[in-house]
């Protein structure tokens, strides 16, 4: 263990220009509760990809990797907010047959930090996603389900808050108001980096989940997929390896994919059918909203205005869409 105190102290920006890339490996490190990253329950157990200390960049100190996810997630300038962006597709996945696209998906989210005080920094995030015409990229209202010809609601992403905390040791996943029953324990926070030799940094995260479901078939016989959902996402990011260093850049830009495995969504209304949906899609984190669609924006900004501001404050629960649904729709009439 480390003698110096400070190693467990959440850092202000000061500390943070000043200390970056010279905190000293501890083991024994408090433990820190559940985040996304939501999606990284699982990445420490890679450990170090090919990517060697040198300098500030520290790939093997938990605290330093602390800092990276903070950096990439949202900024160390405390209060200032940080814009996400993804984009992709939904496709369908069934036995026999080959993947189908089914509706675009596009959105983005606002995201800030909050010094928690102990050693960890609160992530304060608001995302929405909306799912579009494949042809023409319009934010779809109503949707036909090719899969039973039947003209659907469709219902966006609209996560308001998912709040999380980023640590120096590794997240036990997201509990969703308690269904998601989760263990932790106190292994250090190592990321799998690797350098590319031009100029890049990769790293990738991601989460496999197995857990009661809110949308119980008995209340929910055509939204639900099951007594059970299994849900799995995927992070890849690409960061410059320069910024990446630069105890300076408090706020790093980054592109990357992300995937996602889900039930079928409830609003698609397939019950118990056999299969689900993977998202495929493009993500980043930028200075602007440049990368964002016209149309998509334009939505946004006529039906979710408060989505282009991240939360101020901490508050609970934070849910997944499933769950969400399940407090905010009410069963459709079952079909005679």
């Amino acid at each position: 263990m480390s003698s110096d105190k400070t190693d467990n102290k959440s850092l202000n920006r000061r500390d943070f220009l000043t200390n970056s890339g010279k905190i000293i490996l501890g083991t024994g490190i408090a433990a820190a509760a559940v985040t996304q990253t939501y999606a990284m329950a699982d990445a420490g157990k890679e450990g170090p990809a090919g990517a060697v200390d040198n300098g500030n960049l520290k790939y093997s100190d938990p605290y330093w990797n602390r800092d990276a996810m903070a950096r990439l997630q949202a900024d160390l300038d405390f209060g200032k907010q940080k814009f996400g962006w993804f984009s992709g597709v939904v496709n369908g996945v069934r036995a026999n047959e080959k993947v189908k696209p089914l509706v675009g998906f596009e959105g983005f989210s606002f995201a800030r930090l909050i010094d928690g005080g102990d050693g960890t920094y609160k992530k304060v995030l608001r995302e929405i996603g909306f799912y579009t015409d494949l042809k023409t990229g319009e934010v779809l209202e109503e949707w036909e389900n090719p899969y039973t010809n039947e003209k659907v609601r469709v219902v966006p992403i609209a996560n308001d808050p998912f709040n999380y905390k980023i640590s120096a040791t590794l997240p036990a996943g997201p509990e969703y108001g308690g269904l998601n029953k989760v263990e932790k324990k106190e292994i250090p926070f190592i990321l799998p980096w690797r350098e590319t030799g031009d100029g890049k940094v990769l790293m990738r995260s991601y989460i496999h989940l197995f857990y009661p479901s809110a949308l119980q078939p008995e209340k929910w016989p055509r939204e639900s997929a099951g007594k059970m959902n299994r849900v799995s996402e995927m992070f890849s990011y690409v960061i410059d390896k320069d910024r990446l260093a630069n105890p300076e850049e408090t706020n790093l830009q980054y592109s990357g994919a992300w995937g996602r495995i889900t039930p079928w969504l409830p609003w698609m209304l397939m019950g118990q059918a056999e299969g689900h949906c993977y998202y495929d899609c493009m993500m980043g984190g930028y200075h602007n909203m440049d990368v964002l669609s016209p149309k998509v924006r334009a939505y946004a900004e006529k039906h979710y205005p408060k989505y282009f501001e991240a939360p101020k404050e901490w508050t609970e629960p934070s849910l997944s869409s499933l769950e969400l649904y399940a407090r905010e729709q009410k069963p459709a009439p079952v079909k005679k």
